[in-house]
């Protein structure tokens, strides 16, 4: 099977105004994404919307690592001459909580081999999250050794990955796949989440981003 997994992400949050949807998701969904996924390093991509949190749209590219957004066939992709249908469609959106970053992969520290080849899945959550520097190395073993690995027990959680943004803030992004938007509403997940008093010490000095964490619907692939 293909891989569809690298250890990048390129995200990109945005919100559109009511009368410019239509034309922006026909744009994403019939131009752009096959545009990029021709570009050597994105294996695979997706689009979500907002169920809970935001920007309301998310389109996410798996890379095979983040150095790919500095090969020429990326910028070339970058400077090539805009389409009627990009013209119209992406300037209805550009300003508009819109949020670009890329990042590297920093848990699991690699993708086990079953996983690369895995699809989007139908939901996820997603936390853009800084903290101060004083316990950022704490923060950090906390959320690999406890605070993760204890929901991935949890019903309904499909994986989890952690990332480090490559330029840019909120510094770190925690992306949970789901199979429901309810899974972080269940008994399960809410017991978990109280049960560890090191989780108790470490949450305090969390600081999410706007719309953090939110919830996501998969658009694409349908």
């Amino acid at each position: 099977m293909p891989k569809t997994r690298g250890t990048g992400l390129l995200m990109l949050w945005t919100d559109i105004d009511a009368e410019h949807e239509a034309e922006f998701n026909r744009w994403y969904d019939e131009e752009h994404l096959e545009r990029l996924l021709k570009v050597p390093g994105f294996l695979s991509a997706s689009r979500y919307a907002a169920v809970k949190g935001g920007p309301k749209y998310l389109a996410m590219y798996e890379l095979e690592d983040p150095n790919v957004l500095r090969t020429s066939a990326f910028l070339d992709e970058l400077r090539y001459r805009p389409s009627p249908l990009r013209q119209k469609a992406s300037g209805s959106h550009v300003g508009r909580n819109f949020l670009l970053q890329a990042y590297r992969q920093i848990f699991p520290p690699r993708t086990q081999p079953i996983e690369a080849t895995r699809g989007p899945a139908p939901f996820l959550q997603m936390g853009r999250i800084d903290v101060p520097a004083a316990v950022e190395e704490e923060f950090n073993d906390w959320y690999n050794t406890v605070y993760v690995p204890n929901y991935l027990q949890v019903p309904g959680v499909l994986g989890a990955r952690r990332y480090v943004v490559i330029d840019g803030q909120p510094k770190y992004l925690t992306l949970y796949e789901f199979e429901s938007a309810t899974v972080s509403e269940s008994e399960a997940w809410l017991t978990t989440r109280a049960s560890n008093p090191w989780t108790k010490r470490i949450t305090p000095f969390m600081r999410h981003d706007a719309g953090s964490p939110g919830v996501y619907r998969r658009l694409w692939p349908a």
